[in-house]
């Protein structure tokens, strides 16, 4: 009875010998698998990253292609007018459309983009919503070169929402049109585009993941006497 006691005990020892290389073996193969398919990921989302990068720029860019959608454009009849905004004195040569984030001197460029509008008499102003009282006045003439530059202060009228009235007279007939903007109410525009931010978040979550795991994997599996 008692050799038989001790030959369980025997046994019992060597299988635990045995079993704990093989789940110390099956752990650090379901790491490296675990790693392998991190690995992989990060090349997918380093392609899809590549991708956005590589993809035009989102529709409301400011003079985008020939029949691109552009809303800084304003529609006048069967012409187009483009609108742009400067704050030098605030953000140097960086032009604005929908969104000028801060109040000062501004300066309100229109553009003809065809010649015909050249020939016909228009009409601009601007004015504070939703009171629609005007900001800015431009009597009605022919305007040759295509082109206005008008420098309007927001100072006095202070942060809102604004509105650019256009209108176009030609042989009796009136067009008008409009482009609402705002001013001093709304951050500008993220210099990062969200599609190219949130990849750059995924991988370095993932980054984070593998220096975590990484160090456990250092840390050597405990065995049982």
């Amino acid at each position: 009875m008692k050799e038989q006691t001790i030959l369980t005990a025997i046994n019992d020892q060597y299988n635990n010998c045995a079993i704990h290389p093989v789940i110390a073996q099956n752990n650090l193969i379901n790491r490296v698998d675990v790693f392998g398919l991190i690995k992989h990921k990060i090349h997918l989302l380093l392609a899809v990253l590549f991708l956005a990068l590589a993809l035009p720029g989102p529709a409301n860019a400011h003079r985008g292609a020939k029949g691109e959608v552009d809303t800084c454009r304003i529609s006048v009849g069967k012409e187009v007018i483009h609108f742009s905004a400067y704050t030098p004195t605030l953000s140097g040569g960086r032009s604005f459309c929908h969104i000028i984030p801060e109040i000062g001197l501004t300066d309100l460029v229109i553009d003809y983009e065809g010649k015909k509008l050249r020939h016909t008499t228009v009409e601009f102003e601007v004015t504070k919503e939703p009171e629609g009282s005007r900001v800015y006045y431009h009597k009605p003439e022919k305007i040759k070169k295509g082109s206005i530059d008008a420098k309007v202060d927001f100072t006095p009228y202070g942060a809102g929402d604004y509105l650019l009235h256009v209108t176009v007279i030609n042989e009796g007939e009136t067009i008008d049109s409009h482009l609402p903007f705002s001013v001093g109410i709304e951050p500008a525009e993220s210099m990062i585009p969200t599609k190219i931010l949130i990849p750059l978040i995924i991988i370095m979550i993932i980054f984070v993941g593998m220096f975590v795991m990484s160090k456990s994997k250092k840390e050597p599996p405990t065995t049982e006497a």
